[in-house]
């Protein structure tokens, strides 16, 4: 039985150096006691074919399909009904690993059973590792009234035990949570008493697409208002917690850069207030 299930759902990705890089760096780990499991989302390119050479190369490694795109947290659940492990470390398929990433997370929740999950620093790039360097703000004890701004932690960067996450049944597969299943996850986990930690090291590196925000439809952010108000009202941030509920509609609606200037000076408050 292995100690941690590493889950990813992947989605026509059939790009071999992005999508090898990421799986590699779950084979490298330092700890050698997991499990690795695949869900292809129902890909219509190549993507089926590469997972399969992958896993003839790595018996850790177990594939399962969706005949469809069933979307991210279908694809998650699945995985996470196949999982074995104790502990079950989120992946996704474009983003790299640190190494240590899996054996210093697990060694915290070994060492600390008052935390239900825990994440680690996470730093951006662009094409390798290094090239771009900024920090997702970091967060080492999260509060409910942290989620108001922007989620606390670094979702693919966590590790969960499995009876947590089927406290909550897992995450939510309905077409409303689209693009803030982290979010929502995370706001139900705590709003059944659950508590996490972020450990102040960089063991997650995130892919920094920078046309991924254009990108994203505008009907996306009625579901982040949607889950924000559902969670604040549970957590018992309301009445303040209002008006960060229906942030992502205005968000929507203001220039990139300017919102990124507030990102900036909202976090550094936190961080010299010992955050």
């Amino acid at each position: 039985m292995p100690k941690v299930s590493v889950i990813m759902a992947v989605y026509n990705l059939e790009n071999v150096e992005i999508l090898g890089k990421s799986i590699a760096s779950i084979q490298n780990q330092t700890c050698s006691d997991i499990e690795f499991i695949i869900c292809d989302d129902g890909s219509t390119d190549n993507t089926r074919e590469l997972l399969k050479k992958f896993a003839k190369k790595d018996r850790r490694i177990k594939l399962i399909y969706n005949s469809k795109n069933r979307k991210a947290s279908y694809a998650r659940n699945k995985c996470i009904k196949h999982a074995k492990g104790n502990y079950i470390a989120v992946m996704d398929a474009d983003d790299i690993s640190d190494i240590r990433r899996i054996e210093r997370l697990s060694e915290f929740l070994d060492e600390h059973t008052e935390y239900d999950f825990v994440g680690c620093k996470g730093e951006f790039f662009v094409n390798q590792i290094g090239d771009d360097g900024e920090i997702y703000w970091y967060c080492r004890k999260p509060e409910s009234k942290d989620f108001l701004f922007s989620l606390p932690y670094v979702h693919a960067s966590m590790l969960f035990r499995k009876e947590s996450l089927k406290r909550v049944q897992g995450y939510d597969i309905s077409k409303n949570v689209i693009r803030a299943e982290d979010y929502d996850l995370l706001l139900r986990l705590y709003g059944e008493g659950m508590r996490g930690y972020n450990i102040n090291e960089v063991l997650y590196y995130i892919r920094r697409d920078k046309n991924q925000y254009h990108r994203r439809k505008y009907r996306y952010r009625f579901h982040e208002a949607y889950i924000k108000y559902r969670g604040f009202r549970k957590l018992g941030l309301f009445p303040s917690g209002i008006i960060f509920a229906v942030k992502p509609l205005i968000v929507g609606l203001i220039p990139l850069h300017f919102m990124a200037v507030l990102q900036k000076k909202y976090y550094s408050k936190k961080q010299e207030a010992g955050k």
